[in-house]
């Protein structure tokens, strides 16, 4: 199993930007499909981006243009950049890595976007 440790959240004023990372442990990392999701009380975990081991990406519709998902595998980290932010993103922010069988979450940051 890949361990998952997410720093960077925090609190900001709309219009601000923070960036997240997500270090891996184990050897599977640069093999697996990293993902970012998000979720605020009482409400679903939803899937903010996601970035393949060939470095292929994607976006929720809520965050494009605006957050941009990158890894770097010397690092064992994927990134989340996330530039004029609102009150609604919110949330606390999970790191996912996927491989084969493989499936493992980390344990969260807090990102308060003010307004």
């Amino acid at each position: 199993q890949v361990q998952l440790v997410e720093s960077g959240g925090g609190l900001v004023q709309a219009g601000g930007s923070l960036r997240l990372s997500c270090v891996a442990s184990g050897s599977i990392f640069r093999l697996s499909t990293m993902y970012w999701y998000r979720q605020t009380p009482g409400k679903q975990r939803d899937m903010v981006a996601w970035v393949t081991s060939g470095d292929s990406r994607g976006y929720a519709d809520s965050v494009k243009g605006r957050f941009t998902i990158s890894r770097d595998n010397a690092k064992n980290t994927v990134y989340l950049q996330m530039n004029n932010l609102k009150p609604e993103d919110t949330a606390v922010y999970y790191c996912r890595a996927i491989y084969l069988a493989n499936d493992s979450w980390g344990q969260g940051t807090q990102v308060t976007v003010s307004s």
